[in-house]
């Protein structure tokens, strides 16, 4: 079997203790069946529940810091580990190993970095079944990996600055549009399996209350914490 180099494995986590376990199983039966050395590294910000004891009950390195920003958090993450191939990886996001190895074969292939389609796990609605493939469409036409499933080699994510913390959402925009500009940058036809709690836990008005905020300020929203209760609120589930 080809030898892949060695992948670090960074899961952001804000108060994760209901999903962050099966994300950590899920990586470990890829990583396992594809025959990679890999690391685990759970960067645990701020949780107040028993996220960090999970994670490491489940096999992961957890590093813990009081940032509050997704971005911040990612770089932390990245800092801390040292495998020349890294992928980022949502607590509530699932991988198997038919993405894993596209990734792997697209970044020996020459690419710097790329992303996936999303399904969503447990979506049986037809509004979330739309959205997923609207969603699919607009990643591989605009070229922007989902900040959900991210992945690139150290050296082109070094380059690139690593994510601006300049953003507290949108970040996933503006590292595939910085990765972009050190090579090849793909998004795979294979996709990952996400929570849709961001549809199941926040209602219609919230969403049209923060498309209203954006329409009003623009990106500048995307640079203030308290404008994005649906990344950074207390969650209702």
């Amino acid at each position: 079997m080809h030898a892949h180099p060695p992948v670090s494995f960074v899961i952001p986590a804000h108060d994760e203790a209901r999903l962050i376990g099966a994300t950590l199983d899920a990586l470990h039966r890829t990583a396992t069946a594809l025959d990679i050395a890999y690391e685990l590294l759970v960067v645990d910000d701020a949780s107040t529940d028993a996220t960090a004891c999970i994670a490491g009950d489940h096999g992961a390195r957890v590093l813990r810091v009081e940032h509050r920003h997704i971005a911040a958090t990612r770089n932390a993450g990245a800092r801390a580990t040292t495998h020349p191939l890294l992928v980022f990886v949502d607590a509530d996001t699932l991988i198997d190993a038919p993405v894993l190895q596209a990734a792997l074969r697209a970044l020996e292939g020459g690419a710097v970095g790329g992303g996936a389609g999303v399904d969503f796990t447990g979506a049986t609605s037809p509004h979330a079944r739309a959205l997923a493939a609207l969603a699919k469409r607009a990643f591989r036409r605009t070229g922007i990996a989902p900040g959900c499933f991210i992945f690139c080699t150290r050296a082109a994510f070094e380059q690139a600055g690593g994510f601006d913390e300049t953003w507290y959402a949108g970040e996933d925009v503006a590292i595939s549009r910085a990765l972009a500009r050190q090579g090849r940058f793909v998004i795979l036809r294979e996709s990952v399996r996400t929570s849709e709690r961001k549809l199941r836990t926040f209602g219609a008005r919230d969403h049209l209350r923060l498309l209203w905020r954006f329409a009003l300020r623009g990106r500048r929203i995307l640079r203030d914490r308290e404008a994005l209760a649906i990344w950074y609120g207390q969650r209702r589930d």
